[in-house]
């Protein structure tokens, strides 16, 4: 999965072949093949592994928490994601930017089911005077597009940005979690 995820981020679907997969694998195609029947499959697991660990941070948000620390929390947990798996969110983007054939069905089903009931826990802790009143769904667009630029324009961050790694993340979590934190204070 890991050596699938790495050829299809780097060349799109189009552009992969099982065969570059296996190599990347350090396997034979015909063992890859043997665990996945074609590129299509290998490709619908990768997504799907990658789409469900991202959405696990979102699954955390809890109605009964603090809603400021628990947006950060979920923000944070994006941004690490987008440091410890750039890959993943490449996959993702290249797909959206191909027509997002491959995971249309689950954005219309399980994302949509997702988001719209954290949508309405944001909504309610705003309506309840514990947030600045934002939308909840662009504030979510809001933190996705923050947090997954790290990885999806990675040669643009790391062109313009002269630090190491570690200070980039560092003053990208400071930075996210002041406007964050005291952007949707009521």
């Amino acid at each position: 999965m890991a050596a699938a995820l790495d050829v299809f981020a780097a060349q799109g679907y189009r552009g992969s072949t099982v065969e570059q997969i296996a190599r990347n694998a350090g396997m034979s195609k015909a063992n890859v093949l043997y665990y996945f029947h074609t590129k299509d499959d290998i490709y619908a697991a990768v997504l799907s592994r990658t789409l469900h660990v991202w959405l696990e941070p979102l699954e955390q948000l809890e109605p009964d928490g603090d809603p400021i620390e628990q947006i950060w929390q979920y923000t944070r947990q994006k941004l690490q994601l987008s440091r410890d798996a750039p890959h993943a969110s490449r996959l993702f983007a290249n797909e959206i930017l191909q027509g997002g054939n491959a995971v249309g069905p689950f954005l219309q089903s399980e994302l949509k089911t997702l988001v719209d009931a954290k949508c309405q826990i944001i909504q309610d802790w705003i309506d309840q005077g514990r947030l600045a009143a934002v939308s909840p769904l662009h504030l979510l667009f809001l933190i996705w597009a923050s947090t997954q630029h790290y990885a999806d324009f990675q040669p643009q961050i790391h062109a313009l940005h002269t630090g190491d790694e570690n200070s980039l993340y560092q003053q990208a979590e400071h930075t996210l979690r002041l406007i964050i934190t005291q952007g949707l204070k009521p």
